[in-house]
């Protein structure tokens, strides 16, 4: 299904047709609802192909900006360019928020928090162990 604010000629995309991309061979990402095809730049990458990689398949709008990419690697997206998602999937990731396509927030926000209040109370319990145990006792 494609929108009228797509213009005519333009070639349409599912998230679903870009992940099929995601290899040194095909490597395609999604940049503010835009498809380009990578493959070539692979190797010029200033960051590396690994970082491309990494996105490849993917909606990688947000660590693109997170990087703060300069004007000229702007321009030079307009040569990747393959055309645009559909209306549809432009939503979905609108809906998912400003965040990663396929990320989980719940589970990203229970995670961090476990990973210090475990820590934490290990090193309370083996502190109480050490001055019960090892600390010689003060007589009253």
């Amino acid at each position: 299904m494609v929108s009228e604010e797509v213009p005519e000629g333009t070639k349409v995309y599912t998230l679903a047709e870009v992940a099929e991309h995601r290899n040194q061979d095909s490597c395609w990402v999604v940049i503010h609802d835009n498809v380009y095809d990578v493959t070539k730049f692979l190797d010029e990458h200033p960051g590396g192909e690994e970082v491309l990689l990494e996105q490849a398949g993917k909606d990688t709008t947000e660590s693109f900006e997170d990087v703060g990419h300069s004007t000229d690697a702007r321009e030079m997206m307009k040569d990747y360019y393959l055309g645009e998602l559909t209306e549809e999937d432009k939503k979905h990731l609108k809906d998912l928020g400003p965040r990663s396509w396929g990320s989980d927030s719940s589970s990203d926000s229970q995670n961090s928090w476990s990973s210090w209040i475990i820590p934490m109370g290990i090193a309370f319990i083996a502190s109480m162990v050490y001055r019960f145990y090892f600390l010689p006792s003060t007589p009253s």
